[in-house]
């Protein structure tokens, strides 16, 4: 009798989850590279970016570096200026644009962004 109980309790948990022909093999569903999501998070912090309008007026320009994490919830984390653009207004406002920037793709480990303050207009 026992024997036949495990038989049935196995039959139940066969039926109770069927399987597709080929799910089993299937490789799974493809995301964005490591690489296109490092892109993505460049452009959400450039876009962030709010250039000072005292170093508007004074033609200040510049790349500043700076470096973080993200964490799952995506946004950045344990930011520090990595490079500084020589003008404390434009890593200062770097630094904001990193924190303002939201719903960033999770990617592992630190990651070095440059943030760009130009007054050309970028086609």
């Amino acid at each position: 009798m026992r024997g036949r109980a495990v038989a049935i309790l196995v039959f139940a948990m066969a039926v109770a989850s069927p399987v597709q022909a080929g799910e089993i093999d299937a490789p799974p569903a493809q995301g964005p590279t490591a690489r296109e999501r490092v892109a993505e998070i460049h452009r959400r912090i450039q876009q962030a970016v709010v250039y000072p309008d005292l170093a508007r007026r004074n033609g200040i320009t510049g790349v500043s570096r700076v470096r973080f994490e993200v964490g799952h919830e995506g946004r950045a984390r344990n930011i520090e200026l990595a490079d500084s653009s020589g003008h404390g207004l434009l890593d200062r406002a770097a630094r904001a644009a990193v924190v303002e920037a939201l719903d960033l793709p999770w990617v592992y480990g630190r990651l070095e962004v440059p943030v760009r303050f130009s007054l050309e207009r970028e086609s």
